[in-house]
């Protein structure tokens, strides 16, 4: 039954999602080249906001918990498991004042209104994942970034989104390269759950009711700990916090 109530609130929730991006892709445009970084950015928040109330016509709800627990003014690594497209929008609003950066494929940096153009330049980097020699400048140029900056990556270890919500084994090389190259950064896990269920029937019809939590846990110093150390505490923290 929830499946055939949803087929038409999802027509109307991709209607809507559609004209935002486009309505938004000019906008970004003119915030960057007229009135540069901080203008787009705040396109870039306001525009996955929308988003965001859009899914609240489907019943969705997002919650970040923790979100004072994380450094302010340093560079900060962001690693969690990845469950859905909703990921990346609520990061993106959310953890706004950390100015998010995203490691991401590079399919997604054409062909997708106002996301591709955001990925293109809004500080973000877009990996071949079939060819992880050309993803080592890229990344190593993101960790120069977030350290002279102090902003912040986002990395998804997993490579790629579970169906399930079950968690895959992490990759280490991406985060490797970042924390090697932003030495006085904080790398902090967030465990993701529900979000898989946005999409538990395929893109369409969107499920309904699902209630989105994102659990921030303890910042880790990567000047603290060695590199395995934080692989593991930073591994066991969100896949502890992912409930199946």
């Amino acid at each position: 039954m929830q499946k055939l109530i949803s087929y038409p609130i999802s027509f109307i929730c991709y209607i809507l999602f559609l004209l935002l991006l486009i309505i938004f892709h000019p906008i970004q445009w003119i915030c960057l080249n007229v009135f540069g970084y901080q203008a787009h950015k705040k396109s870039v928040d306001y525009m996955n906001l929308g988003l965001l109330k859009i899914a609240n016509l489907l019943g969705a709800t997002f919650k970040f918990e923790n979100i004072d627990s994380i450094p302010k003014d340093v560079p900060i690594i962001f690693v969690s498991n990845h469950q859905s497209l909703y990921d990346i929008i609520a990061m993106i609003w959310f953890l706004r004042r950390f100015h998010p950066k995203f490691v991401s494929k590079k399919e997604l940096g054409s062909g997708v209104p106002s996301v591709s153009y955001n990925l293109r330049h809004g500080g973000s980097v877009l990996i071949d994942r079939k060819d992880p020699k050309q993803a080592i400048p890229l990344i190593k140029g993101l960790s120069e970034y977030i350290e002279l900056h102090k902003r912040s990556a986002v990395i998804f270890p997993e490579g790629t989104r579970t169906k399930t919500g079950a968690p895959k084994e992490f990759a280490q090389s991406g985060l490797k390269i970042l924390c090697k190259y932003a030495p006085s950064a904080y790398v902090v896990p967030i465990s993701i759950n529900n979000s898989w269920k946005m999409f538990k029937y395929g893109f369409f019809p969107l499920g309904l009711g699902n209630r989105l939590t994102f659990t921030v846990h303890k910042p880790l110093a990567v000047k603290d700990y060695t590199f395995e150390e934080i692989m593991s505490k930073t591994e066991n923290a969100v896949v502890q916090g992912i409930k199946i």
